[in-house]
């Protein structure tokens, strides 16, 4: 191997090391089915079609039918630029022709977008690439001298902070990671000094201190309570800019990040799926869990054991992108076909972007696990088995105490792990779906991204005689969790309930709400008790279940399915309920519903405590 791609090969590992940074690693047996065999032998090539392709077309390249550098994608020129650094990276140590011919495409693709539209995420991703080649000794190769002094002026984190009161302009907190990763990657490349990411990096952790309280989980809001996927990985990425730009990570940091990854081990399970709850899920659901873990491996916050199970569910999870994710069919990451349904935020129109988001993810990981000495070695066959041996059957996370509580659920039936949170989505999220709370379980109980309220999944909606529509779903207080001895219970309470119609949710306290679930192997139940303060005429009550399950039989209030998981979904406290086909809405990040019941209560006066209950049984 010429000392050019011995260079380039431990680019990563050099990052890594900088700084004092170890490694923990051991040494599981090898068998077939090796991570970076899925990465090497499927993701890899994937990335090279789409780079070949935008190399070739350019403006002309399309996917699905989206012109991609027309998209308004506005992170697009820096997702380029690590993508090509990626397939650099991974071509280095074993094709030189390859090489070359990668190194003079980033040369083009550097030209063709140095005069692109680039915000804040593609920046850093910008830097990031352009640090990989600089540790890897190809950076004067890969780009032109006066492309590069372009690049100087434009990659910088004074585009989106201002300044000298480190204000972010627009953007929520969490971007003052952002900044600093962009901040550390410029003194890096000697194209600035240490100050600004010594002072970004003190405004990212007080923010991260400030907004997470005493449980060390970041509220993506400023104190509304919307604690999701996001909120539990952000400690992990603050790692991973802290690993990809040579810094030591500290013990106080590990300490946060133990707790994210004792969340990430409930969900791990021999078919990749990560988390169920909350927005930008899709793929990205499933490679939370696996950059939580991959890190905590990489930082020692693992044991022997949990790491050599993390890695085994890491891979399921690479295996699971290239199995189901990829769409060979459009040649591409697909989230929004095949009845699938994501957020605006990840719309069609960045369909290129998101591939080079996700491949780099799961090469970055894997490159952390190859690092840890488990190159070509496959995953241990009893992860379910450990799963249900060393992780507790029912778990109570706090997110936050205060006025309102919040809090996430977690309750595992043989191999079917359940996600009840009790959060708020906050401005412009509280209406929908994901943030309910509700048990969501892949394959049982979904949210459909964007939903609004209109079709309220699995919650009683109020419509009032004056048009008020009131939900269950934001301010929530006294949650307890309780075990019953072959049944967990969860309860709380709620003063008001959220009228909707607003961006935020606002609060109504004309009526009161005791909530209770009973979880119980192959069953669960919620009981909702409304009590209202004076008489309220109820023009409608509402509920409705939009489920993966078919060939629905109804019979009053019970509806039995024949096919899916869901066996029968039974209703009280409601007048009338009629199943039916899925509706065109009824999509979910893995794929469309089936079956759709609305059941109801019309024209009622609300004068004594009502109780509305659902049960659903599955197998």
């Amino acid at each position: 191997m010429s000392s050019l791609l011995q260079s380039a090969s431990s680019a990563l590992r050099q990052i890594l090391l900088a700084g004092g940074l170890a490694l923990a690693c051991c040494s599981p047996a090898f068998a077939d089915g090796a991570m970076d065999q899925i990465v090497q032998s499927r993701l890899v090539p994937q990335l090279d079609d789409l780079l070949s392709r935008l190399v070739a077309e350019r403006g002309r390249m399309q996917l699905d039918g989206v012109r991609v550098l027309d998209a308004s994608d506005k992170f697009m020129p820096g997702k380029i630029a690590l993508g090509m650094s990626d397939l650099i990276e991974a071509h280095a140590t074993s094709d030189q022709a390859a090489l070359k011919h990668d190194l003079a495409a980033f040369r083009a693709l550097a030209d063709l977008t140095a005069g692109m539209d680039n915000h804040t995420w593609g920046i850093y991703y910008y830097l990031l690439a352009l640090r990989k080649l600089q540790v890897a000794g190809l950076l004067e190769q890969a780009v032109d001298p006066t492309t590069l002094r372009r690049l100087r002026q434009q990659l910088d984190w004074r585009s989106f902070v201002r300044v000298p009161e480190l204000a972010l302009i627009n953007l929520p907190t969490n971007y003052y990671g952002v900044a600093f990763g962009v901040a550390r990657l410029r003194y890096l490349l000697g194209w600035e000094d240490e100050s600004g990411s010594q002072r970004l990096l003190a405004r990212m952790m007080d923010h991260y201190k400030r907004f997470s309280g005493a449980y060390g989980f970041s509220d993506e809001t400023d104190g509304e309570g919307r604690f999701d996927r996001y909120s539990i990985l952000l400690i992990a990425e603050i790692c991973e800019r802290f690993m990809e730009t040579g810094m030591p990570v500290t013990d106080e940091i590990k300490a946060m990040l133990r707790r994210s990854v004792d969340i990430a081990l409930m969900f791990a399970n021999p078919r990749g799926d990560g988390f169920s709850f909350g927005r930008s899920l899709g793929p990205y659901g499933d490679t939370a869990p696996l950059e939580i873990l991959s890190a905590a491996s990489a930082l020692g916050v693992l044991t022997p054991d949990e790491q050599v199970h993390a890695y085994a569910y890491a891979s399921h999870i690479a295996a699971k992108y290239a199995d189901f994710w990829f769409n060979p069919a459009i040649h591409s990451v697909d989230m929004w076909n095949e009845g699938r349904r994501t957020d605006s935020y990840r719309g069609k129109n960045r369909i290129l972007g998101e591939n080079f988001s996700l491949l780099h993810q799961l090469m970055a990981a894997n490159q952390l696990w190859n690092a840890c000495g488990f190159k070509g070695k496959a995953p241990v066959a009893d992860l379910q088995a450990w799963v249900d041996k060393t992780r507790p059957p029912f778990l109570l996370v706090w997110f936050a105490k205060g006025e309102y509580e919040r809090a996430l659920v977690m309750w595992r039936d043989d191999a079917t792990l359940f996600s009840l949170p009790f959060i708020n989505g906050g401005g412009g999220q509280y209406a929908n779906g994901p943030y309910y709370a509700l048990p969501f379980a892949q394959g049982l109980v979904a949210g459909t991204p964007d939903s609004g309220a209109a079709l309220a999944q699995l919650l009683p909606k109020f419509e009032l005689d004056d048009g008020t529509q009131l939900l269950p779903a934001a301010f929530f207080k006294d949650i307890e969790a309780h075990d019953g001895g072959g049944h967990f219970d969860v309860a709380t309470h709620q003063d008001e309930l959220a009228r909707l119609g607003q961006i935020k949710p606002i609060k109504d306290a004309r009526i009161q709400v005791d909530t209770t679930y009973r979880f119980e192997p192959g069953r669960i139940v919620r009981v909702d008790r409304f009590t209202a303060k004076a008489a309220l005429k109820v023009k409608k009550l509402a509920l409705d279940f939009a489920s993966f399950s078919g060939e629905p039989r109804q019979e009053g209030l019970a509806t039995e399915f024949a096919s899916g998981r869901v066996s029968r979904f039974e209703v009280t406290g409601l007048d009338h309920c009629q199943a039916g086909p899925a509706g065109a809405q009824d999509r979910s990040p893995e794929g469309a519903m089936q079956t759709h019941i609305h059941c109801d209560r019309l024209d009622f006066e609300l004068d004594a405590p009502l109780s509305v209950t659902w049960t659903l049984s599955y197998h």
